[in-house]
């Protein structure tokens, strides 16, 4: 009886064990898996970023953060729409997604604004921005609006994030179950991620690349417990103090919902006129939380509506 229970111990133990193990076993992005990589890196503060520009060498600037998962190619069909209307796009990867590095340590909105600060200092921008934020970066650029307001021409918000009403279901119980919450981050993680990816490029034959690339991210090590801990930190708290200090600089927000958002609910919507009254909001009919991919054009189109 005894040697039966050690047996099943043992066996628990190495369940629980293995998606560590396979974690550790995945390469770093370093400057080997760099060499093909588009753009450019930044040698910063708290590690290496990897970054893009579109469009000339002179026109308005325009800044784009991505969200949890998705790289900074999330915006790249976007950015081209916005070079062609005479901006100069500037796109990066957070740390622990894409070609940039994977820090460890707490991964909360201070940890991205001081890598965009760090980012905007080092390609000497200091003021006039046009700020796009997708998904979480919704919730990084209200936090970078509120601390830098003086620095920013007007802040755009893309299914954003810091609303409330995620993560729900398995992603709130990995988020907030300790060890359990660790387990599942890199158990089922990859097998939800995966899923998402092959269902995009399913439902858009046209985006397989990017579809790709999303799934590769768990490809290299830190990815996984970037997204945790990014989860854990970044979108525990509604970011309603930003938005109501945004509502009393003079910074026009305009807000671009997803209406067939799966993962942001336009509950947000409501939230948002309640912290900024004056900030102006729009729907993409038939968009998914995957609209900067799948509805490039309409949220330009929604972005030179909305700033008019």
């Amino acid at each position: 009886m005894i040697w039966l229970l050690l047996l099943i111990l043992v066996a628990a133990g190495l369940i629980y064990l293995i998606p560590f193990m396979q974690e550790q076993r995945r390469p770093e992005m370093d400057d080997t898996a760099r060499v093909d990589a588009p753009g450019h890196f930044a040698e910063l503060s708290q590690g290496v970023t990897h970054y893009q520009w579109f469009g000339g060498v002179r026109g308005p600037v325009a800044v784009c953060v991505h969200g949890l998962t998705t790289p900074g190619f999330v915006w790249s069909q976007i950015a081209e729409e916005l070079a062609e209307m005479g901006y100069r796009v500037l796109t990066y990867d957070l740390y622990g997604r894409g070609f940039s590095d994977r820090p460890g340590g707490r991964q909360d909105i201070a940890f991205f604004i001081r890598q965009l600060e760090d980012l905007l200092e080092d390609q000497q921008i200091a003021d006039d921005i046009t700020l796009f934020g997708y998904s979480m970066g919704g919730a990084i650029t209200a936090g970078f609006a509120a601390k830098n307001p003086h620095m920013l021409r007007q802040l755009v918000l893309v299914a954003p994030a810091g609303f409330g009403g995620f993560p729900t279901g398995n992603w709130q119980r990995m988020r907030d179950l300790p060890v359990i919450g660790d387990w599942m981050a890199h158990a089922l993680l990859p097998k939800w991620h995966r899923a998402a990816a092959a269902k995009l490029g399913q439902d858009n034959p046209q985006l397989d690349r990017a579809a790709a690339g999303q799934a590769a991210q768990l490809d290299w090590k830190g990815f996984i417990p970037a997204v945790l801990s990014s989860l854990r930190h970044a979108l525990r708290d509604e970011r309603e103090a930003d938005h109501r200090k945004i509502s009393r600089v003079d910074v026009p927000v305009l807000a671009i919902w997803a209406e067939k958002d799966e993962a942001i609910p336009l509950s947000g919507m409501g939230k948002l006129t309640m912290w900024n009254r004056v900030a102006r909001q729009t729907q993409i009919e038939g968009a998914t939380h995957w609209l900067p991919l799948t509805h490039p054009k309409q949220v330009v189109a929604a972005f030179r509506d909305g700033m008019e």
